[in-house]
């Protein structure tokens, strides 16, 4: 009997550690209550224990969570509508408040939406639009396919900037969630558009500044091909002249030559001289006529002379 009560006594001490007994994890922290009224905050991790049936226990998540906005339509301080798309990151860190003011995350979320569309819209609001897309007064670095006016242009300057409106509204929405514990991390522009009306005109005009450097590309690139183009007849008329003078100086030469020659061995002789005027005679016969032609001779004549000594 006695066995029995005891090994009855220890199922029972076993059931009520087990019930009692609970696990801590390194990525969770926990609230313990009772009768829904927090008791106590444990935010190390370990082996920690409850009352059975009265406690519960009340987990929540000890890392960096994630909030992501929704795109929206906010008119600028010039009163331009832009779309505006934000994320944050932020964790809590006090688990016992946080229980008492959302009970869990999906409401933590729902007044998150309201605390940083808030802070954006207003941020937004009091600033130009380029002291939301730019973040410093740089220089700009001159594009070699911009008009001169164009380039000329600058950029306008800014007085605040993107990053000192994204420091605006972190710290703002901080201020805002402190007593909530929740802390915000860190806020970023995910995004920032002209809305679809706005965004067809920006392309148009876009489309138009380059098809008018196109156009001006275009309109050089035909210039120096007429160029190039008068450029190459002139030098091909030059060349062709040069190799004509040169032709003509070289037949001229030959010609002179030929003379000299011809001079020479007709003054050698008589009978070079003969055979010169011979030669030269048979030559002008070749070229004078041919098997249909007729002549008709003076016996004094040298074309005579020849052939009738020839036929001898």
């Amino acid at each position: 009997m006695t066995r029995i009560l005891g090994l009855s006594f220890l199922l029972v001490a076993a059931l009520l550690t087990y019930a009692s007994a609970f696990v801590v994890p390194e990525w969770e922290q926990v609230v313990i209550t009772r009768f829904g009224k927090p008791r106590r905050t444990i935010t190390e991790p370990g082996l920690s224990f409850r009352v059975p049936i009265f406690d519960k226990v009340r987990r929540f998540d000890r890392r960096f969570l994630e909030w992501d906005g929704n795109v929206t339509d906010i008119p600028t301080k010039e009163k331009r509508n832009i779309l505006v798309d934000t994320y944050a990151r932020w964790r809590i860190t006090d688990p016992r408040v946080f229980l008492e003011r959302f009970r869990e995350e999906r409401l933590a979320q729902s007044r998150l939406d309201g605390i940083l569309n808030g802070e954006t819209r207003d941020a937004v609001a009091r600033h130009d639009l380029a002291e939301l897309i730019r973040t410093t007064d740089r220089e700009p670095v001159v594009d070699d396919t911009l008009l001169a006016e164009e380039a000329g242009s600058g950029l306008e300057p800014i007085r605040v900037g993107r990053e000192a409106i994204r420091q605006q509204i972190l710290d703002n929405a901080q201020a805002r969630v402190k007593n909530l514990g929740i802390e915000i991390l860190d806020v970023q522009f995910k995004r920032v558009n002209y809305v679809e009306d706005v965004r067809k005109s920006v392309y148009d005009r876009m489309i138009a500044e380059r098809t008018r450097i196109a156009d001006r590309f275009r309109s050089e690139g035909e210039g120096e091909a007429s160029k190039i183009g008068g450029d190459k007849e002139r030098e091909l008329k030059r060349i062709t002249s040069e190799a004509y003078r040169r032709a003509q100086e070289i037949v001229g030469e030959a010609d002179a030559k030929a003379t000299e020659i011809y001079a020479q061995a007709y003054d050698r002789s008589a009978d070079s001289r003969s055979f010169f005027e011979f030669l030269k005679t048979m030559e002008s016969y070749s070229e004078t006529f041919d098997e249909e032609t007729s002549l008709v001779l003076s016996t004094e004549g040298d074309f005579y002379r020849f052939l009738v000594e020839g036929a001898r």
